[in-house]
């Protein structure tokens, strides 16, 4: 077969030439693939330098190069050890930054609540009128100003209940049990039943209203008027919060202890609160200030309630005594000791008719007390541990109480008997518990929040898990629109339908 052409070019380049036009490229004459011959070469090699043409010059080539290495291998030590000791020292420095701030963090507090508890006494201070200093006499040589003497905080005297007292208290009851009887057994309008309660769920969690220092919410009420609640934690704080704004409106600071234990004034911009500390405070939102600091208690303070008229409070405490306040003066009127026990007080709460209330001891007794005899009216026993938490339906009819037993029982004040035991889950400690404003649904707080329905068989409606840790507290909403728990993993969560 006759040779094409005998030019050489690149096998690429001439296939492409080859495909678009079927010539060679060189002379023009037709052109196929298979008429390609391949040129196969063997690969140039670089001849060696004159000086590695020996033995001994390969060898001096070869430590020449281990030298080289050693050397760079040297060199990246030397660098590794000085970043270590860059990063060493500024580690050191962070540490110590972080040391600095954190004290003066703990300083700020401190300052913030020496200044919280100094602002009431200054406002008494500016209201009292400043008796005109006569001049001194010629003669004689003029007296060093002295330092006004601190206002030493005592603990308060009960001065006891007027007539006038009484007969609110006598009233409001008169009135809250009319009311009550109209609105009868039925459910009312717009509330969810408990098909659609079991539906709710978690629709919000906030978990920066407390210090993360001393992480924990402690307790939990609710302003349903404003749609606001207000917590109580572990880091010594109240703290209000906005749930249709998601915002804090305020922060209440000092308690020296954890708070334990708040109520909110349903018509009224006040919150009332109570702390091992043995103080309770009164405090006024709008202003960001206590209004009263109440020394009740020799002991820590265990329980605070609301009286149904809105005027005054009940406190209590592990100092086995019961207090009944003035919101508005900060005075104590009655102080009364359990002298049946020898057992400090865990809880109380007002009956919402005002007239009688409930205490749980630390000996598993449930007192129900006449308020106005100031005695003891009827014993609920058979709970085992201390009583955890009471809680009286909003019509009137049922006490719940719950200890370190695992159960929750349900008593008929009307009979005074206990009518249903609620067993729990092994080792279930209920750290709360609360009736909606029917009395129709119950929430329990503990190592999940639960809702039952008050009937014969009380059945359990929905259980919430959300919470790392035990719920510490749970509210129902208005109409039970919404529940609120808090939780010792410091956040509040609300759970509500879809």
């Amino acid at each position: 077969k006759a040779v094409v052409s005998t030019q050489s070019t690149g096998k690429r380049l001439l296939e492409k030439y080859i495909a678009e036009n079927g010539t060679d490229p060189i002379n023009g004459e037709p052109l196929s693939d298979e008429q390609i011959v391949p040129i196969n070469t063997t690969p140039v090699q670089r001849p060696r330098p004159p000086t590695a043409t020996s033995i001994p010059a390969i060898l001096k080539i070869l430590q020449d190069e281990w030298d080289a290495c050693m050397l760079h291998s040297y060199t990246l030590r030397q660098q590794l050890q000085m970043t270590r000791q860059e990063l060493s020292y500024a580690l050191y420095q962070h540490d110590a930054a972080c040391r600095v701030i954190a004290r003066q963090d703990k300083e700020v507090t401190a300052a913030r609540e020496a200044l919280a508890t100094l602002k009431p006494q200054a406002a008494l201070a500016a209201q009292q009128p400043i008796a005109p200093v006569p001049a001194p006499a010629a003669s004689l040589p003029a007296e060093p100003a002295r330092p006004e003497p601190m206002e030493v905080e005592t603990q308060l005297v009960p001065i006891g209940l007027s007539e006038e007292v009484l007969q609110q208290l006598h009233q409001t009851h008169v009135k809250l049990t009319s009311l009550r009887k109209k609105r009868g057994k039925e459910m009312p309008e717009g509330l969810p039943t408990a098909a659609q309660l079991k539906h709710y769920t978690q629709s919000s969690s906030h978990p920066g209203l407390h210090s993360a220092s001393l992480p924990g919410i402690l307790c939990l009420d609710l302003l349903p008027s404003s749609k606001r609640t207000v917590t109580g934690g572990a880091d010594r704080n109240i703290v209000v919060f906005d749930k249709e704004a998601e915002k804090i409106i305020c922060t209440l600071k000092g308690h020296t202890k954890k708070v334990t234990n708040v109520v909110a004034h349903p018509n009224e911009k006040t919150v009332i609160s109570g702390s091992p500390d043995t103080h309770v405070r009164i405090w006024d939102v709008e202003e960001e200030n206590c209004k009263h600091t109440l020394r009740i208690h020799d002991g820590p303070v265990t329980g605070l309630s609301l009286h149904p008229t809105g005027d005054y409070m009940l406190s209590c405490s592990a100092d086995q005594h019961w207090g009944f306040s003035d919101i508005s003066t900060g005075k104590l009127l009655c102080k009364v000791a359990d002298q049946s026990v020898s057992h400090g007080l865990t809880c109380c709460q007002f009956h919402p008719d005002g007239l009688i209330f409930g205490t749980g001891t630390s000996d598993s007794l449930v007192k129900i007390w006449d308020f106005k005899e100031q005695k003891s009216a009827a014993n609920f026993p058979g709970h085992s541990g201390p009583i955890s938490a009471i809680a009286f339906s909003e019509n009137g009819y049922y006490l719940a109480t719950s200890a370190d037993d695992e159960v929750v029982k349900l008593w008929d004040l009307r009979k005074l008997r206990n009518f249903k035991t609620i067993s729990l889950d092994d080792k279930y400690t209920v750290r709360g518990l609360t009736f909606d404003n029917s009395g129709h649904y119950l929430a329990v707080s503990g190592p999940d929040v639960r809702v039952y329905q008050i009937s014969k068989q009380c059945d359990l409606v929905v259980t919430w898990d959300s919470h790392t840790q035990d719920s510490t507290d749970v509210r129902f909403g208005p109409d039970v629109s919404y529940v609120a728990s808090v939780s010792n993993d410091r956040t509040l969560k609300f759970y509500s339908a879809n």
